[in-house]
């Protein structure tokens, strides 16, 4: 269980977050809600982050744009406070990111964040819960699927899963429908590890729906920390999050 080089390399986005912190179950969370009041109370998107959490203002933006298209999103704060911080993108950086992984960083210590989440947001109504994990926050996504605590599941260039038994689980052990959105440039889930995934859940085989998507020229990291000065990562991270979006809207109906 590893990260790769790109795991902790991107670019800061601009823009001024719309949403606020407040805690949930405990836990400081990025709270983004639609502008209009008609939206599903009973449902929340779910966004998990990667390892810059809430310090890197990319995550909070992206929430914001899944709220402007009609749902709650909720963001905590996976690192109670120390997240890998930002200046680890900056040229000759040399950050040691599996030392900070196993300084309380583990899935087996943040799972428990995300539960106390999950936990509070059902007591105030929601039974629905739609999940997009970036880069690190993809490893959760898997696992709460297993654990069927979720319905509709996406991942975009995922880090720190068992390839390929992460993707035979899936298919034997999971319930909510999986989209895959891959780069051409990823150590993490190579071009082999797409193509498996593809034969193992895709034809069919994984009867709730899967789908991958796929965007040349980027890199791991792209859909939310990519190079929009590129036009290719720029179309990839807009294609990733649209393709978010139709999935979510075509798996949580009634």
């Amino acid at each position: 269980m590893t990260f790769c080089a790109d795991c902790v390399k991107g670019f800061v986005h601009e823009g001024i977050p719309q949403g606020k912190v407040e805690e949930i179950g405990g836990i400081n969370t990025y709270v983004a809600i639609p502008t209009e009041d008609d939206y599903p109370k009973d449902t929340v998107i779910l966004f998990l982050t990667d390892v810059f959490g809430l310090e890197l203002v990319n995550n909070k933006l992206l929430a914001d744009d899944f709220a402007r298209n009609g749902w709650k999103v909720v963001v905590p704060d996976l690192f109670n406070g120390d997240p890998v911080p930002k200046d680890a993108h900056n040229p000759g950086a040399a950050y040691d990111v599996m030392k900070w992984l196993h300084s309380g960083h583990t899935p087996a210590d943040v799972r428990p964040i995300i539960d106390k989440v999950v936990a509070a947001l059902k007591e105030e109504g929601v039974t629905k819960f739609l999940v997009t994990g970036y880069c690190f926050g993809a490893r959760f996504v898997f696992d709460l699927a297993f654990d069927k605590v979720i319905d509709v599941a996406v991942v975009s260039h995922p880090s720190l899963l068992e390839l390929p038994q992460d993707l035979e689980k899936y298919l034997t052990t999971a319930e909510a429908p999986l989209l895959i959105n891959s780069a051409s440039n990823d150590r993490r889930l190579n071009l082999e590890h797409q193509a498996n995934a593809d034969r193992i859940l895709g034809n069919g085989n994984f009867a709730p729906g899967y789908k991958r998507e796929h965007f040349e020229g980027c890199d791991h990291g792209f859909a939310v920390r990519g190079d929009l000065t590129n036009p290719q990562v720029k179309a990839g991270k807009e294609g990733a999050f649209r393709a978010t979006v139709t999935w979510f809207k075509n798996n949580s109906k009634a």
